[in-house]
């Protein structure tokens, strides 16, 4: 898609724990402007909202915390070993997310016109966003390394990691749709080094 405004925006994504969030903070200290899809759904799942109620009468009071937040263990549980329960979780939650990062984008457009927008979205291609940005950069890593990232950093099983894993779009599919791949797996000053490549790269084309 190309965008009849000045600014530009690229969609971030990759197979989770690939090292989305640390490239998207790479991003960030180069001045970039970064959009995390993971945060937007978490203040559009507030309690009270609508996505919230529609969340509790789709999958009942048992995916709420004491307080009344969502329980995303508890809810993770049941999307992410029933297809059609993840779609129907995604179908409420991916309208709202869209208008919101719709939003910010166009307040940081109009802080700078110029401005690169990264949307870090673990889902762009599974929920057809891909076609809303103009660029795509996809993280890599290999299997083994995502399921230790997911044991350490979530606590999962191995068995959990690789359910999780096998939820998404295959990263090879991912990467093969991409326009830039960076390698998760790589140092942090050589990943540094290609992001600020990168950047400048994509400051040019906005």
């Amino acid at each position: 898609m190309v965008s009849s405004r000045p600014m530009i925006l690229v969609g971030l994504t990759g197979g989770v724990a690939t090292g989305k969030s640390t490239v998207a903070k790479m991003f960030e200290r180069c001045g970039a402007c970064t959009i995390d899809a993971d945060l937007l759904a978490h203040r559009v799942v507030e309690p009270g909202t609508p996505a919230w109620r529609a969340i509790v009468t789709a999958f009942g009071k048992t995916v709420l915390n004491p307080d009344r937040t969502l329980n995303r263990h508890a809810l993770g549980a049941i999307v992410f070993r029933n297809p059609s329960k993840l779609r129907r979780l995604e179908r409420i939650i991916h309208p709202r997310v869209a208008r919101e990062q719709a939003r910010l984008t166009r307040q940081a457009t109009h802080n700078d016109p110029k401005t690169v927008v990264i949307y870090d979205v673990p889902l762009l291609f599974e929920a057809g966003i891909d076609t809303r940005v103009e660029k795509v950069i996809v993280v890599t890593a290999d299997r083994d390394t995502q399921i230790t990232r997911l044991k350490k950093r979530n606590g999962f099983t191995r068995a959990d990691a690789i359910l999780r894993i096998r939820s998404q779009m295959p990263i090879k599919q991912k990467a093969a749709a991409a326009d830039y791949v960076l390698d998760g797996t790589a140092s942090r000053p050589r990943l540094l080094a290609q992001v600020r490549r990168l950047y400048r790269e994509l400051r040019a084309l906005a």
